[in-house]
């Protein structure tokens, strides 16, 4: 499979605009039938969008955010695959992009986009020093351990509604989970972690003040478990950062430590919530749930290829201007990459593809030096695994309390998770 080059001239023929398109961004000539991503249709249906994107202007094609404010989706597996193999064209660093002077100070997308000292937005020497001391830590979690605490948690969760007969698995379940097993992990003590939960909760459900002031505790938490940690080190993840030969500053630490578990919590929600909806829904899976159905290990490949939580991430900011899959990409222009459209890419995914097996050439964890680290990939896949597994275990006969088409997925252009995903079972 051979990279795109940055300068090829494409030979397709874009189809007409369809009508939905929207009218070129005033200041942005190289935008006209931009696709608005965002709106019911995109949450509806975000891979029928991709489909007709890529008919009318192929592998990279322009989009506008909430506010329309304009960027490139790159749609195509090969054109991913190239853009983060290349970031001396197409860097990590926000502040190169060329539409600021666009973006109000409220824009909802802020806090995505926005620049921050993470190691995400780093490059050169600077990321390859952050970045290596964030995969030593996650590299020296023991999985064996890991997976015992997840069954604890899971257990501890399900009992609180086991009594019931019904349940509601995202919000009682695959949203909470992740959040106190990774506080247990960064060593917040039992009787901070619903504080811990309450405060995420509001930063990522919440808008206006609620969710600013949900975001000002979690980093209020994190903050005073690194200085606590800083005079009495423990054996646990904040006191391996501290402790690392990189030398991490208090404040690099906790941009980090923060990174590690906000980036944590939502997607490895979602993996959840997707995978049990796909064993919930599917025929393949859902033979009664107690038996006869694949495996969870081929559920959650399945999901990374057809339902991946991260839909698309932000982002890549052009260096200089270049071309790319025949579209004209001005230095400063924001490339947002969609891993769910890469994923579904006709030129990689024929329509004799007869689902995902054991390949896991997906581009659900990203590409490249800024790649969901390797050890962060285990960690997740241990959680996602041990959740799925252990609900089933305990609620066998769980069955789906609405129509599979009833299911409401969250409106956002990045994550692809359901509000809800009622269920009924035998009270145990």
């Amino acid at each position: 499979m051979t990279p795109p080059s940055h300068d090829r001239v494409d030979t397709w023929a874009p189809a007409p605009a369809a009508p939905e398109l929207a009218a070129p961004a005033p200041g942005f000539p190289d935008h006209p039938g931009a696709v608005r991503l965002y709106g019911p249709r995109f949450q509806h249906n975000p891979a029928q969008m991709y489909r007709e994107m890529r008919r009318v202007h192929g592998p990279v094609a322009p989009i506008l955010l909430d506010g329309d404010i304009p960027a490139w989706l790159v749609l195509g597996y090969r054109e991913l695959h190239y853009v983060t193999s290349n970031p001396e064209l197409y860097g990590r660093d926000p502040r190169r992009w060329n539409a600021w002077d666009r973006v109000p100070p409220d824009w909802p997308l802020l806090p995505v986009v926005g620049y921050q000292p993470y190691t995400m937005h780093l490059e050169g020497a600077e990321f390859e020093r952050r970045s290596a001391i964030m995969n030593d830590v996650l590299g020296d979690v023991d999985l064996f351990e890991l997976r015992a605490l997840c069954e604890r948690t899971c257990d501890e969760l399900i009992d609180g509604f086991a009594g019931r007969g019904e349940a509601d698995l995202i919000t009682e379940y695959a949203q909470s989970m992740p959040m106190l097993l990774i506080g247990r992990m960064i060593g917040i003590p039992e009787a901070g972690l619903p504080e811990l939960l309450a405060s995420m909760n509001a930063a990522t459900d919440g808008s206006g003040p609620e969710a600013v002031a949900g975001h000002s505790r979690f980093v209020a938490i994190i903050n005073a478990l690194l200085a606590d940690r800083r005079a009495r080190p423990r054996p646990d993840l904040p006191s391996a950062m501290l402790g690392h030969p990189g030398k991490l500053t208090d404040e690099e630490a906790s941009w980090d430590l923060l990174l590690i578990v906000g980036i944590g919590q939502q997607p490895i929600t979602d993996w959840i919530g997707n995978t049990l909806r796909l064993m919930l829904t599917d025929s393949r899976f859902a033979v009664t749930l107690s038996g006869g159905r694949r495996s969870v290990g081929q559920a959650l490949n399945e999901v990374l290829w057809e339902d991946t939580p991260l839909q698309n991430m932000s982002g890549r900011w052009a260096v200089r201007s270049t071309q790319l899959a025949g579209q004209h990409i001005q230095a400063g222009d924001m490339l947002v990459l969609s891993c769910a459209a890469a994923n579904g890419d006709p030129q990689v995914r024929p329509d004799s593809f007869e689902g995902p097996g054991g390949n896991h050439a997906h581009m659900s964890f990203g590409h490249g030096e800024h790649r969901c680290p390797y050890p962060a990939q285990e960690i997740a896949e241990t959680i996602v695994r041990g959740a799925v597994e252990v609900l089933l275990d305990r609620l066998p006969d769980a069955v789906l309390a609405v129509s599979p088409d009833a299911l409401v997925w969250r409106p956002s252009p990045w994550m692809r998770g359901l509000s809800a995903l009622p269920v009924h079972f035998s009270p145990s």
